[in-house]
């Protein structure tokens, strides 16, 4: 891992956090450790809780959730790679892009905080990574919570979205910009994604990696995560109809809940509701 530097302005961090030059990796801080021995007992939580972003998000649009996940445990942001705004270069070789090369990442993340088996809390890409971690290095992980991802969208092709993807602007030139674009939730996400505006990545980069998903699924990387999992599912869903209740049916650690009314970002859009059933998930784990 590289050094430190210094935390973004205006950016949520404890009086440990910095970010990485390379992964934006930050440290949020965790439970009061108080003073007394009870307290002290209960200083760690449920260990270190690490956010994963989706596809074209980034560590701090998780930024509502970080106060209240705080009181759990100690909680981590970073970004993945190619969403650092630092790396615009297209890919050369598709490995880079592999969810293997993500997967592989994300353990040497958790190898580097050296706090013991991490929650991971994964929306969409990220939730990927985090139950394929899980599967992989069951040693670096503890809990999941799997936000609004499927394992097979195997048929699905990324090609419709370049219309899409050509109509963005170079940069956006205010958050009433991007809400006019994306609307409310997703235009404020996407806004706090990027860098004053503009894109943190590279459009076809990032619409590399959701190809792979659509020409192999997971369902063996699913079915041997051996740890807690709580799977959320919006009502308006991106997943194929009826995989996340599968997810549940065939691993006897998870279980499935879909949240009325709500889009993709669970988390955003329907705020209240998602972090209810997560505190209920952790409040279930073990203290450290």
């Amino acid at each position: 891992m590289t050094a430190y530097s210094t935390p973004e302005a205006g950016y949520p961090t404890s009086e440990a956090g910095y970010v990485t030059a390379e992964t934006g990796l930050l440290d949020h801080g965790g439970p009061d450790r108080g003073l007394d021995a009870q307290q002290s007992a209960d200083a760690l939580g449920v260990g270190p809780i690490v956010l994963l972003h989706g596809l074209m998000g980034r560590g701090r649009t998780w930024r509502r959730q970080i106060p209240w996940l705080r009181r759990y445990g100690r909680v981590f942001t970073f970004d993945a790679a190619f969403h650092t705004g630092a790396d615009a270069a297209l890919i050369s070789d598709p490995a880079e892009v592999s969810t293997e090369r993500f997967v592989a990442d994300l353990a040497e993340i958790l190898t580097w905080i050296d706090l013991g088996p991490a929650v991971l809390v994964g929306h969409s890409m990220g939730a990927l990574h985090a139950w394929c971690a899980a599967a992989e290095y069951p040693e670096l992980v503890s809990a999941l919570v799997v936000e609004d991802m499927a394992p097979d969208f195997r048929g699905r092709t990324t090609a419709e979205w370049t219309p899409w993807f050509d109509s963005w602007p170079d940069r956006f030139s205010s958050l009433g910009h991007a809400r006019q674009m994306f609307g409310d939730v997703a235009g404020r996400y996407f806004y706090e994604a990027f860098d004053d505006g503009a894109l943190h990545g590279q459009l076809a980069t990032w619409a590399a990696i959701a190809q792979e998903w659509g020409e192999r699924d997971f369902w063996d990387q699913w079915r041997s995560v051996p740890v807690p999992s709580l799977l959320i599912e919006a009502e308006h869903t991106v997943t194929p109809e009826g995989q996340m209740r599968k997810m549940a049916s065939i691993n006897d650690h998870s279980a499935h809940i879909q949240i009325s009314g709500a889009g993709h970002l669970i988390h955003d859009d329907a705020p209240e509701v998602f972090r209810g059933a997560v505190e209920a998930f952790l409040s279930a784990l073990p203290y450290r």
